[in-house]
């Protein structure tokens, strides 16, 4: 009885090694993830699901003919912990008898300076890493473990925060130099591989902390959805994901064949006609009889978007908002107006064109006092910075108490749930109207200026903020009345001036 025992666990043993390995394999050669004779550099966590592909990958590479070594980054995230999953990495690449390569930073030192998200200081230092191991050709790819439940994960954050097409893409399997070759695996196959092996791993207790998102959705959205509403909600979103990057690849081979025709670039910069940002077919591209305005304007969000890419020398990701503005700036944009973006950019009006100019062309602009800035509180808090005024506008969202003696200054206070898309931080412009709260009636800005003194040379470049084009504040006065916090209001934004 107990040889039938052992014989059957033998056999599941086998079978669980041979179909995952036998599906990896094919996935691998399907996509040209890599190349026989090539040095793959696996990165490895020491969490379940980079073992496991390490292991796979040693079981494979006589077939695949590569050579594989072992990467691995130390966040210093976790102290100690993090420091003893290098320790289990290392030991596991010696156990192997491949090479071991390693570096650390002290990424939660970093973030705190640069005022980063600590997930996205991370993923910024820990793909950087992986680069250099490739540009000093030490490794020509790298390999990385993301999983499909990781990639189900990535798409519900998307949704969830607000996303177009390309976040329905999720996690792209190729992003040179690295590959992702386990998105058609699920992470529970990949530990019951792991208990067959009796192959231990790291758990990073930081994946179990349910005050950030992405663990929030792994530890109770999923399950939920798998339970009370689809059971292959993960192979359905990762097929959505698939989906979506065909379309996006599409679109965006469209694009570069637009861009080209439209765009000229001189000096680092590129220009753009409006004529061909709002333009509805190009010769070689789209083209339609329609005359309706709305079938084109997703290839105009698209041509901003790309425009902004190509010269945008630094990190910032761009919003909707922050492209509903630009198209509102080359719509009705007053000539030299300017709007600058994340990742260092600048977009200026030139007469019928678009000027779109990174990070070094857009300092030189600084001391205009033009100046029109997207604002996006989506995710909470943001400081814009104003350079043409020296100074940093923070905007800060702050629980509103319902206490009529806390509300002594409410006049000072937005409403959050009234603003409406675009927010927009801008120099003030003749015909602005404001109603200040204790007013009866809006008056010209002005004339507010003029009745408190302030000269035709200050009022130059004075900084308001605007709600879907409607005035909502101004320097020195109090918010738009109908704006105003009041009994009802949950949660408010209180803007605060600062010198650089």
């Amino acid at each position: 009885m107990w040889l039938l025992g052992w014989r059957e666990e033998v056999r599941n043993h086998s079978a669980v090694r041979s179909s995952l390995s036998q599906q990896l394999l094919q996935h691998i050669e399907t996509q040209e993830f890599a190349r026989p004779g090539e040095r793959v550099g696996v990165a490895v966590s020491g969490g379940a699901d980079s073992v496991a592909l390490l292991l796979l990958l040693l079981e494979l590479r006589e077939k695949l003919g590569i050579v594989p070594s072992v990467a691995h980054f130390n966040h210093k995230l976790r102290g100690k912990t993090s420091d003893a999953d290098e320790d289990f990495v290392a030991k596991l690449a010696a156990k192997h008898k491949l090479e071991f390569h390693s570096a650390s930073a002290d990424v939660g030192k970093k973030a705190k300076k640069e005022r980063a998200n600590l997930e996205d200081a991370a993923r910024r230092a820990r793909y950087d890493y992986f680069r250099s191991l490739v540009d000093s050709g030490v490794c020509n790819r790298i390999a990385v473990a993301h999983t499909a439940d990781d990639q189900a994960e990535t798409v519900l954050a998307h949704i969830l925060r607000g996303t177009g097409l390309a976040g329905l893409g999720g996690i792209h399997p190729k992003a040179p130099p690295v590959f992702r070759p386990l998105l058609n695996l699920r992470r529970a196959e990949l530990r019951a591989y792991l208990r067959h092996k009796k192959q231990s791993w790291r758990e990073d207790a930081t994946n179990r902390d349910t005050k950030r998102l992405r663990a929030r959705i792994r530890k109770k959205l999923l399950p939920l959805l798998e339970k009370q509403f689809q059971p292959a909600i993960v192979e359905h979103l990762t097929t959505l994901a698939q989906l979506a990057r065909e379309d996006e690849a599409f679109f965006g081979a469209l694009l570069q064949k637009r861009m080209a025709a439209a765009a000229l670039q001189s000096d680092g910069a590129l220009r753009i006609p409006l004529s061909d940002l709002f333009a509805k077919a190009v010769k070689g591209g789209l083209h339609a009889e329609s005359t309706e305005k709305n079938h084109f304007i997703a290839m105009s969000k698209r041509m901003a978007r790309g425009l902004v890419e190509r010269v945008k020398k630094q990190g910032g990701q761009l919003g909707a908002n922050h492209v509903d503005a630009l198209l509102e700036l080359a719509r009705s944009g007053r000539n030299g107006s300017s709007l600058f973006l994340p990742g260092g950019v600048e977009v200026r009006k030139e007469r019928e064109a678009l000027v779109f100019c990174g990070a070094r062309k857009a300092k030189t602009s600084a001391t205009r006092r033009e100046f029109s800035y997207s604002v996006d509180l989506s995710r909470g808090a943001q400081d814009v910075k104003v350079p043409q005024l020296g100074c940093v506008f923070r905007l800060r969202v702050i629980d509103w108490p319902s206490k009529a003696e806390e509300n002594n200054h409410r006049e000072m206070v937005l409403d959050r749930e009234r603003l409406r898309p675009p927010l927009v931080l801008r120099n003030w412009r003749p015909g602005d109207r404001l109603r200040p709260s204790g007013h009866q009636n809006a008056h010209k800005l002005k004339r507010l200026l003029n009745q408190k003194h302030i000269s035709r040379w200050e009022r130059d470049g004075w900084p308001v903020l605007t709600s879907g084009e409607v005035l909502v504040w101004a320097r020195g006065f109090t918010v738009a009345a109908d704006f105003a916090a009041n009994e009802k209001t949950r949660s408010g934004i209180v803007i605060a001036e600062e010198e650089l």
